[in-house]
């Protein structure tokens, strides 16, 4: 065989390596060798396998979500007009684009993977590096997973039921199968996670370039009565609820901050990590003005405040009876970016268990598949009990406000690197004042989730600090227990047999 050595530890410090009865070091436990030194096979670790259309791809996929289809509604709420709106959605787009830029330097001067976690550790420490992967694990991305597979299933579902409500179980099952499949495939192929994502990519584009189309060919044809006067409020907004305009949008525009989570699977990243993100940036930016240009030509701001489905909506006008094809391509948008998001966070938790902050296990990697395994699939069964909940949009709301904090704080380690490693290589640089105005703008968010939804935000508070008991008792504690360090070790070491797992290499070349 070409896998590496099954090595068993027995209580009397005697091993069996491949069936021959051996002598190792006590404690060592049950490991899988990272290569047969024999034979010269390649270490078990992940390969440098995503060039700059990867990059792109992964950019473009995990960001083009489900916003872009429902997000318009609420920005033009809590804007009043259609000027306006297309103007917050200009504001998100290069308050986004500033936000990667900055993630483009962090990924390409710190060369390891595990995106805000790392920087977060590197600059700021150990707990609040935790606290990012807690609150990552208990909602932040499982809920938006369980968010993004029920959005697909629905719209795929949907054209078969016509105007018949669709069962929630007949939905609660096409979407957790279509989640076994995406953590299928993250499990057994990097390379076909890849291919996926740029397929879907493709796809989900092309689905908005339709609507672009049909918006351009209308107002061609004379069809702007809804874009003159755009500055003339539709609705009384007051001034206030502006900044929740912008929460609307910048969720439209999340995802970006992923790319560097996976910086050393990148083919180099050097220069195909600010390549990607400026490309995709843009990319993204031009197809959502433009797609909410083609929305205000066909529909009054009345109708698409009426909405459920700004999209569908469009297309029902636009299309007709082959509305079915936005249907199609709103849900493959769901699963690509669900691919993306998973593909991302494995390899966050992947890192976080290197560093020591998470169990060792979910630092493995299959040795067949040379993928990172338990940490694609641990959040599996959260996910799916996420898909029986009444209101998974509640925890969503509890903790968004983390998100941004969070990512403010990762960004704070540009200044604070700048001051304590000056010669620290920086292949790819921003100006000092980019991460400065991104900051201050995250704060902001932060702080208008604090007055608009104060029981929300506090709830959401207590989910994060209840992580530091968590953390305190499972990381940084080192006198635990013989009984329970004997019982994790077992866990460990019938998981590596069976999941056939093994330490990875601690970074790659």
């Amino acid at each position: 065989m070409d896998e590496g050595n099954i090595v068993v530890q027995d209580g009397d410090g005697s091993a069996s390596v491949n069936g021959v009865e051996k002598r190792v070091p006590e404690g060592d436990g049950v490991s899988f060798s990272s290569h047969k030194e024999e034979d010269g096979d390649e270490p078990v670790a992940l390969k440098r396998q995503i060039g700059l259309v990867g990059c792109i791809a992964f950019v473009v996929g995990t960001v083009i979500g489900s916003g872009i289809f429902i997000s318009p509604k609420g920005v033009l709420q809590n804007t009043g007009s259609v000027g306006l709106s297309l103007v917050v959605w200009v504001a998100c787009g290069l308050l986004s684009t500033i936000g990667a830029l900055c993630y483009a330097e962090l990924g390409t001067c710190i060369t390891k993977s595990g995106g805000d976690f790392t920087y977060i550790l590197e600059s700021f420490g150990a707990v609040p590096a935790f606290l990012r992967v807690w609150t990552l694990l208990v909602a932040v991305r499982t809920a938006s997973f369980a968010v993004l597979v029920i959005t697909a299933a629905t719209y795929l579902i949907q054209p078969l039921f016509d105007d018949c409500g669709v069962p929630t179980s007949v939905i609660q099952l096409l979407g957790a199968t279509l989640l076994a499949a995406v953590f299928c495939l993250n499990s057994v192929s990097v390379a076909w996670s890849n291919r996926v994502q740029i397929i879907f990519s493709v796809a989900k584009v092309l689905g908005l370039v339709i609507i672009i189309v049909s918006g351009v060919v209308l107002m061609v044809q004379g069809n702007v009565e809804n874009l003159r006067d755009g500055f003339t409020p539709a609705i009384e907004v007051s001034a206030s609820n502006i900044p929740l305009a912008f929460y609307s949008g910048l969720f439209a525009y999340s995802g970006w901050q992923f790319l560097p989570s996976f910086t050393e699977e990148i083919i180099n990243p050097a220069r195909n990590i600010p390549i990607g993100i400026v490309v995709s940036m843009t990319i993204i930016t031009g197809v959502y003005i433009m797609a909410n240009l083609a929305y205000f030509v066909v529909l009054t701001p009345a109708e698409l405040l009426a909405s459920e489905a700004v999209a569908l909506t469009f297309a029902e006008r636009v299309l007709g009876p082959w509305s079915v094809i936005i249907s199609l391509a709103v849900a493959m948008s769901c699963i690509g970016s669900l691919n993306g998001a998973l593909f991302s966070f494995a390899r966050i938790l992947m890192v976080s268990s290197r560093e020591g902050v998470m169990p060792q296990v979910l630092g493995m990697i299959h040795i067949n598949y040379k993928s990172p395994l338990p940490a694609a699939v641990v959040s599996f069964p959260i996910v799916i009990a996420m898909l029986m909940s009444p209101d998974i949009n509640t925890l969503i709301n509890y903790l968004s406000f983390t998100r941004w904090l969070f990512i403010s704080i990762a960004v704070a380690s540009i200044p604070y690197f700048r001051w304590k490693y000056p010669d620290m290589p920086r292949p790819f640089k921003v100006p000092i004042i980019l991460p400065i105005i991104f900051i201050i703008c995250a704060l902001f968010v932060v702080g208008v989730s604090i007055y608009s939804s104060p029981v929300d935000v506090g709830i959401g508070a207590a989910i994060t600090v209840a992580g530091v008991p968590v953390y305190f008792f499972f990381v940084w504690w080192e006198n635990k227990p013989v009984w329970f360090t004997d019982a994790m070790d077992s866990l460990t070491c019938f998981l590596q047999r069976f999941l056939y797992i093994a330490p990875g290499a601690k970074k790659t070349d």
